[in-house]
């Protein structure tokens, strides 16, 4: 990809940018432009920030990429979709072991495998960056990470490794992977349960604050009445007892991260598996968004297999994860698609803070590649989707064959000129921002 805009193309560009989020954050800006001005400071802030952001933008480009690496297969296997450096984290799967993964399927979709891993090289090419890590060690990180999930992704096709039993949980992890699955364990439910809500009159209810909206009585009905649409929608292997899902209290959330400015969102109290008051559980139901990928990939039968955006969530990230949150499911409120899934308190993303020399990234880099491994490879015919009939561990390897060594250079190539490429994008972004060229965020009136 041609990582240089000539000043001729500049202006170009600049409209480009302002066109794909007028399309892909339009009807939202329209509906909560507060929501999209904090979004939009939060992404000027950097570059790194700015493709956190515009998932959207990225895929645009994808659309006009030629990829070598991608055929009838592997062009149409379960991503993430948002692939980036700080989308990895802790979670409490199904089986109650603490397991450290990929996080965040909003975006999670069917594509080109090769996008997840494009979308990665690039962000760590920018956070290295911003570290002031060189070019010569930023290309050896982005090649760690493509060697890492290749070497697994093998390991899987040759049957070394079953993709079933595959996970980075406390007992095969070292260093700051470890760490952050060790601080995952350190946390409680009645501490998180402690700073959301208050006992009173012997009962838990959420706790008044500036991002929480209490409902009036005919909105409070219609997300109960989702709520027990959504029930219908958990495995029945993954259903507690009838006690668990007791409603106690709905608020309406905002607050929520980049990704999801302007969604409607509550947070639902319900029993936990006793009547103790410390097991009671918080659930997040968020209205779905349109995936980025699924703007440039025109396939009917993947489009038409989701009901909306909630079951496309849902159902990606079951597909993408061997032991997803059992309160996983989905629902609609007036035709709106939404994901609902616990507010777990053992959820804690990977921190790069203190990440800052090239030794310290390089084996964190190896985990996430694995986890990224992971995640393609029981996407397939084992787990419970239709969508994708083939193992792609199989389609992978034979798509790669033995050009490793070739595959590894465009991966690292094309994420050193995206980087390069984003960080121009960023400053025509912040300019086009800031001048009221975004619609329906123009500028205010000026203070006098």
């Amino acid at each position: 990809m041609d990582s240089v805009i000539s000043q001729d193309g500049t202006r170009e560009r600049k409209a480009e940018i302002v066109e794909v989020f007028a399309e892909a954050f339009g009807e939202m800006i329209a509906a909560d432009p507060d929501a999209f001005r904090k979004k939009f400071r939060k992404m000027a802030d950097n570059p790194f920030a700015f493709y956190r952001g515009s998932a959207c933008l990225f895929y645009h480009d994808m659309a006009a990429t030629e990829d070598r690496w991608a055929d009838a297969r592997t062009g149409r296997i379960w991503i993430q979709g948002d692939l980036h450096a700080e989308n990895f984290g802790t979670y409490m799967d199904s089986a109650g072991q603490f397991v450290f993964d990929v996080n965040d399927f909003d975006e999670a979709y069917l594509g080109a495998f090769t996008w997840d891993i494009k979308r990665f090289c690039a962000s760590v090419a920018l956070l290295a960056r911003r570290k002031a890590v060189s070019d010569a060690d930023i290309e050896a990180l982005t090649a760690t990470f493509v060697r890492s999930y290749l070497r697994l992704v093998r390991a899987f096709h040759d049957g070394t490794q079953d993709e079933q039993d595959f996970k980075l949980h406390l007992r095969n992890t070292e260093g700051p992977v470890h760490d952050v699955l060790l601080d995952a364990r350190m946390n409680t439910r009645t501490a998180l349960l402690a700073n959301t809500t208050v006992v009173e009159n012997y009962e838990r209810r959420f706790r008044p604050g500036k991002d929480v909206r209490p409902l009036g009585e005919e909105e409070h009905a219609r997300v109960l009445a989702a709520f027990t649409r959504y029930l219908e929608t958990i495995p029945e292997h993954k259903r507690f007892r009838s006690i668990t899902y007791q409603v106690k209290d709905i608020v309406g959330r905002k607050g929520f991260g980049i990704g999801s400015a302007g969604l409607p969102a509550y947070n639902i109290l319900v029993e936990g598996q006793t009547e103790a008051l410390e097991n009671d559980v918080i659930l997040s139901m968020k209205q779905g968004n349109v995936a980025a990928p699924s703007r440039i990939v025109q396939d009917e039968r993947i489009r038409t297999y989701f009901r909306h955006h909630g079951h496309r969530t849902a159902v990606s990230q079951r597909a993408l994860q061997a032991h997803a949150d059992p309160w996983l499911g989905y629902t609609e409120i007036d035709g709106a698609g939404f994901i609902v899934s616990e507010l777990s308190p053992y959820v804690n993303d990977l921190d790069w803070s203190d990440l800052t020399e090239p030794t310290e990234m390089r084996p964190v880099i190896d985990y996430l590649g694995q986890a990224t491994a992971g995640m393609h490879c029981v996407s397939d015919a084992d787990s419970e989707q239709t969508l994708v009939d083939f193992q792609s561990e199989e389609a992978i390897i034979a798509a790669v064959g033995s050009a490793e060594d070739e595959f590894v250079r465009d991966m690292v190539d094309f994420g050193r000129s995206y980087a390069q490429r984003t960080r121009t994008d960023h400053e025509l972004f912040v300019d086009a921002f800031r001048n009221g060229a975004i619609p329906g965020l123009e500028r205010s009136t000026p203070i006098a």
